[in-house]
């Protein structure tokens, strides 16, 4: 799994280090992500679109006083016309910076069988290659961990606990494995602000907070 090294990666890794965009005010217009998608990012007083238009056409419809524009309803729908693609829900982006601290209490094993779990259909849509990890070396896993490449080649993970095994922390503990297991680059996470339970577990297993995102997919 190689990053398209796509300049948003930069941008994204620099965050998860800690150097995020100067909160300037700025926007920075990038071509379109290498699959075909689009999507803006928005970090601390600092916007970066990604898409298939060019940078005047972008800040002729946004008033550079206003930051709320580039993620207000108006512009999204505007960008989702030009490019020919339906915006997504807003994301909170979250990343776990490489660590050698990084929680491996927790044993997984990889799972060649589990194609058919939900969780695993739905990441395969939206990455390529994917790794599926779970608790359990057989059966049915209460937890599954998938690691694959996403937006701008960025390594990202998602995790689900099934319900009779929620609310003793493994929804945690999965979230952590994930810097165990890819130790030389952060690892990403999109989060709805909405499932604060998701939010509360990936701050427990040390990712923070970096940005929102709206991605773009065909319609």
């Amino acid at each position: 799994m190689v990053a398209d090294g796509h300049p948003l990666l930069e941008i994204l890794t620099e965050a998860a280090r800690g150097r995020p965009p100067v909160a300037d005010g700025g926007l920075t217009v990038l071509h379109a992500l290498a699959d075909g998608r689009h999507c803006v990012v928005a970090f601390t007083a600092h916007h970066v679109i990604a898409a298939d238009i060019d940078e005047d056409t972008v800040r002729q419809r946004l008033d550079p006083s206003d930051l709320s524009q580039p993620l207000g309803a108006h512009f999204l729908m505007f960008l989702a016309g030009w490019v020919g693609a339906s915006p997504g829900p807003i994301d909170m982006v979250m990343a776990a910076p490489p660590t050698e601290l990084a929680d491996d209490s927790l044993e997984l094993w990889r799972r060649d069988d589990l194609a058919d779990h939900p969780r695993v259909r739905r990441a395969g849509r939206y990455r390529p290659e994917i790794a599926v990890y779970a608790e359990r070396q057989h059966g049915e896993p209460d937890g599954v961990l998938i690691l694959g490449r996403g937006v701008a080649g960025r390594m990202e993970m998602a995790y689900e606990v099934a319900a009779s095994a929620r609310g003793h922390g493994l929804g945690r503990r999965l979230a952590g494995a994930a810097s165990t297991l890819v130790r030389d680059e952060p690892v990403f996470a999109q989060v709805s602000p909405g499932n604060v339970a998701s939010v509360r577990a990936c701050l427990a297993a040390g990712y923070r907070p970096l940005a929102s995102e709206v991605l773009f997919t065909a319609h």
